[in-house]
């Protein structure tokens, strides 16, 4: 696979999320031998200070982690950048001005592949507060919907034990009846718009589930000029 790009992977928010886009990345690249693969460089620093208490309390900015692993990735050799992390997102305009690589963007890859129809917003509190889901579907004519404060408060907690460490499986029942709400409010579809709501099985649910996770591994595969299929078996390249 020498003329694809080699992909830089900002990981560590949180680990297990950085694994499972890694597992999916590899898992949805056409290649019949271990050469056919992408070369991929994960710099896996889950010290990164937190970016919803940034965005939401004035705690440490995360900024110059950030552009630090970015600078770190290009000077490796990456020629293309994705961060599985959708509030970090909230920062990319820094660590794009960082680097002299591109960026995925994971929130407009994300967005770009809606219909619009009102959609349901599963995410960290500080991704809502910093609106980067309702302005980049805004610009798209379309409605987000957010759950109520109690439901909320479900999220942030269904995220909280993912990151402790509990069965993604079973804390995905907690977030069923917030799936509802949003139905009840109108959404047609919902977001899985947080990397540890990604590791949540969306068997059983009513409403179509739209993975950013997945929508930043066809934009890898992409941008990386590679070749693979998403989860739905359809080609992207």
């Amino acid at each position: 696979m020498t003329s694809t790009k080699t992909i830089g992977v900002l990981g560590g928010m949180g680990p297990m999320a950085t694994v499972d886009f890694f597992r999916r990345l590899v898992t949805a690249t056409s290649a019949e031998n271990d050469q056919a693969h992408l070369h991929i460089l994960i710099d896996n620093d889950p010290h990164i200070p937190d970016r919803t208490a940034a965005i939401l309390h004035g705690g440490p900015s995360p900024v110059a982690a950030l552009r630090g692993m970015a600078r770190r990735l290009e000077d490796a050799g990456a020629d293309l950048l994705a961060m599985p992390c959708n509030t970090a997102h909230a920062y990319l305009d820094e660590i794009r001005a960082s680097v002299s690589i591109p960026v995925l963007d994971m929130i407009g890859e994300t967005v770009g592949t809606l219909d619009r129809s009102p959609t349901g917003l599963l995410s960290t509190d500080g991704t809502v507060r910093a609106g980067l889901y309702q302005r980049a579907c805004e610009a798209r004519g379309i409605r987000i919907v957010v759950p109520d404060p109690a439901d909320q408060r479900t999220v942030t907690e269904a995220i909280s034990r993912i990151k402790r460490g509990e069965d993604p499986r079973r804390v995905g029942e907690s977030l069923r009846p917030v799936v509802r709400g949003l139905q009840r409010d109108g959404a047609k579809s919902v977001i899985a718009a947080c990397t540890e709501i990604s590791l949540v099985p969306a068997d059983g649910l009513t409403i179509p589930w739209i993975d950013a996770l997945d929508r930043l591994v066809e934009a890898t595969l992409r941008d990386a000029g590679a070749k693979g299929e998403t989860w739905n078996g359809k080609e992207a390249e």
